[in-house]
């Protein structure tokens, strides 16, 4: 018997992802959980693979409990089928479709009833073509760290502080032997803990941000004394393993011939300046430098979902203002994982009784909402004291690589701006190439915003992920007479992975 229930797509893995799947699939609703990689948690629940025989992973988390409740409740969907887990699917398009069957029909609004069609890529080469089918979907996407660029910066050596972390939770492994962490934002506070807890002397932790900041946003802080007693058990954990703390300083340059050698950091001053007289040089071969987060829009921006420069815009329901997008998570404002995954639960209740035809009952998200409405004000107040330094492109030379993908520096960068009078950042990329590489801008936009002056706006990509011309050519739409049309995969009503491929590599068919 065909399963006629409801089908959500949710994407992404992480806390909100599993939080949205999870509430959904306890209210009876089939979820399809697409996410790039091989095991679910995302990067703040990254766990080592099992082959590397790691006996106590929880010393590399916090929320270790957490974590094992929502494993443990993922497992039960996926015996009872009511969770399907697609690992290694690499998300680059989704798009509304409307079924064959439903030509011709309209809703009382007068629009065709609609479903989705998520486009995604799988394998090592990530090639082979992937369509899931649903009738809604949840973008839980996440975000990435911002880096801002510096003298010496694209040194082997020099990681991204969440790239630090990835490596010691994901692979067990080290970045280095001496280690200086530096940047600004809470993830300074574990990456630099769990190296120093992995072996790693770690010289410094260089935070930009003033500790005597915390005081403005008091109220808010209060209201969550568990996070403060958190952000406590790491300054302890510092004093433990005799960390420096050096706040009010930021790396001006790093050095080396091959690879890293050495950085040098200077203390700010009230307006956000370089401190004249205070360059100091710290030995080091590893240098973790994260500027906090950007929320992951392209999904959603690709949709018409609204985005501003916080992430996508959502209502109390997590909804977005396209019919049948919920988002949640990091995807609509950076906020932690306590926070993407209440809205990711917020999310999965609002999309089942949506999909089930009923509005979600409030006491069903009571709890939810008070907490998301907590944790929303306290990650607000981080803001205010998380922040880059007010003129860090002051300590940019004109030959430092800004866009390592097209290799632009900050010196042509300039010339666009005083020599063409390019005034915003789709200009400097057209004159430049600077955002035109494999990463479509999402390292470089901030920066070359930031030698221009600006803050960095809202980006419209139409693909979240480069994607073969082969894959791209493959994805047909079905003809008027609901007949696959030129370019569609064969076999998209059979079962994942069967039918009668007439390639080596052919597309796979999730259907809804």
């Amino acid at each position: 018997m065909t399963d006629v229930r409801p089908r959500l797509a949710v994407i992404g893995a992480g806390p909100a992802g599993l939080g949205a799947g999870l509430a959904a699939a306890a209210r009876g609703i089939r979820v399809t959980l697409i996410d790039s990689a091989a095991a679910a948690g995302g990067q703040f629940y990254r766990g080592p693979a099992h082959g590397l025989g790691a006996r106590r992973p929880q010393a590399l988390h916090h929320r270790w409990r957490t974590w094992e409740r929502l494993e443990r409740g993922l497992a039960r969907h996926l015996e009872a089928g009511t969770i399907e887990h697609l690992t290694d699917h690499h998300v680059w398009v989704v798009e509304r479709t409307v079924r064959p069957s439903e030509r011709g029909l309209s809703t009382t609004g007068g629009a065709p009833p609609s479903g989705f069609t998520v486009h995604a890529l799988l394998g090592p080469l990530q090639e082979r073509p992937v369509t899931v089918r649903a009738d809604a979907v949840v973008l839980a996407t996440g975000g990435y760290e911002k880096v801002l660029p510096f003298p010496g910066w694209t040194l082997p050596g020099v990681v991204t502080a969440g790239g630090a972390q990835a490596m010691l939770k994901g692979g067990l492994v080290v970045p280095g032997r001496t280690a200086v962490v530096a940047g600004t934002g809470p993830l300074l506070l574990p990456v630099a803990t769990g190296l120093a807890a992995a072996g790693v002397e770690v010289a410094a932790l260089v935070e930009s941000a003033d500790p005597r900041a915390f005081l403005r946003g008091a109220g808010a802080l209060a209201a969550r004394p568990g996070k403060v007693a958190e952000g406590i058990r790491y300054g302890a954990r510092l004093l433990r393993h005799r960390v420096p703390f050096v706040p009010l300083h930021t790396v001006v340059e790093a050095h080396g011939t091959e690879r890293l050698d050495a950085v040098t950091v200077a203390a700010l001053g009230p307006d956000g300046r370089v401190v004249a007289g205070t360059r100091r040089r710290i030995p080091c071969d590893t240098l973790a430098v994260g500027q906090g987060m950007i929320p992951h829009t392209d999904l959603a921006g690709a949709l018409g979902c609204r985005v501003d420069g916080s992430g996508v815009e959502v209502d109390d329901e997590q909804r977005t203002d396209v019919p049948g997008v919920w988002a949640a998570g990091e995807t609509t404002g950076i906020g932690g994982a306590e926070l993407s995954l209440t809205e990711g639960h917020i999310a999965g209740v609002s999309a089942a009784a949506r999909l089930s035809g009923a509005g979600p009952d409030p006491r069903a998200v009571a709890r939810a909402l008070k907490s998301r409405t907590r944790t929303r004000k306290f990650s607000a107040a981080l803001d205010t004291v998380y922040a880059p330094p007010a003129h860090w492109p002051e300590q940019v030379t004109d030959d430092t690589v800004v866009c390592r993908c097209e290799e632009v520096t900050a010196g042509r960068v300039r010339e666009a701006v005083t020599d063409l009078c390019a005034g915003d950042v789709r200009t400097v990329k057209l004159l430049t190439r600077a955002g035109m590489g494999w990463c479509q801008g999402r390292m470089c936009e901030p920066a070359v915003a930031g030698l221009l002056g600006r803050e960095p706006e809202p980006t419209r990509r139409l693909l979240a992920h480069p994607v073969p011309l082969g894959a791209l050519a493959g994805t047909g739409t079905d003809g008027d007479d609901g007949t696959p049309g030129p370019g569609a995969p064969p076999g998209r009503d059979a079962p994942p992975g069967r039918g009668d491929p007439p390639s080596p590599t052919p597309p796979v068919t999730h259907p809804g």
